[in-house]
């Protein structure tokens, strides 16, 4: 069984990372080569390209002009401890002990616009590219077409080598779009969560993002390897609806007391 999430915008390099193990990003050579791209914008090219301030189109520009391989703490840090949004919030990785880590290693992939695949322990510069970037490059007019199968391979690789091939779905549409679902090798999972608000169950963002990071939290702490185990989730008040779920999208309720 494989996670996907999404990574965050925040982050964090200044909270003490508990362990020294580290390794290295699968897709860095393409990391590099997106990087030595970037390095060529000025700061208003980079605000206009992301859409963002003037404040923070200066910071990314003095990381991409700062990036540079080896990867190297302390300025790099591990994935699994450097993003900080609404689904690391769920997710607590803080929290993890050693097996928990190991076992997110194995099992937990952030799908990352720089990056393109991280592993909890892949080391990582900090940076700000989204998937949905329309970055022209030499693959073609944006990232999802940069990468193009690459992550989908990667993943079906690591499929050949599991038992249970399961792909658990946590992430956005912005990034679980890298990937060609017809062609993975595996019964893809993407859960629903809905709150319950005016009258009715509903998905609200900030809601549903810290429930994707619970979620893969429960499935790295109960070691799950398998879809319907997937179901027994009920965290934070969340329980599964077998009248509103398929087999492909489980759907789990939450009405908070007073609602």
């Amino acid at each position: 069984m494989l996670i996907v999430v999404s990574p965050a915008k925040s982050l964090d390099y200044e909270t003490p990372v508990r362990t020294r193990k580290h390794t290295e990003p699968q897709f860095l050579k393409e990391a590099s080569q997106l990087t030595a791209q970037l390095k060529k914008l000025t700061p208003d090219d980079l605000s206009e390209l992301m859409h963002i301030s003037a404040k923070l189109s200066e910071l990314n520009f003095e990381r991409y002009a700062n990036w540079r391989t080896p990867l190297e703490t302390p300025s790099a840090r591990q994935a699994l401890f450097a993003f900080k949004g609404d689904v690391y919030l769920g997710l607590k990785a803080e929290n993890f002990s050693a097996a928990d880590v190991t076992f997110a290693q194995k099992h937990l992939r952030i799908l990352s616009g720089l990056y393109g695949i991280l592993r909890p322990l892949d080391l990582m510069l900090p940076y700000r590219l989204e998937m949905g970037t329309k970055l022209k490059n030499k693959g073609g007019k944006n990232l999802y077409e940069f990468w193009g199968s690459k992550l989908t391979k990667a993943l079906n690789e690591e499929f050949s080598q599991q038992r249970s091939k399961v792909l658990v779905n946590l992430a956005s549409n912005e990034y679980f779009n890298s990937l060609q679902p017809k062609s993975l090798e595996a019964d893809i999972i993407s859960p629903v969560f809905k709150d319950y608000s005016s009258g009715k169950y509903r998905v609200l963002s900030f809601f549903a993002k810290k429930a994707r990071g619970e979620m893969a939290a429960y499935i790295i702490r109960n070691r799950i390897d398998s879809a319907a185990k997937i179901r027994e989730f009920d965290v934070d008040g969340y329980k599964y609806s077998e009248d509103e779920s398929t087999d492909s999208k489980p759907v789990f309720l939450r009405k908070q007391q007073g609602k």
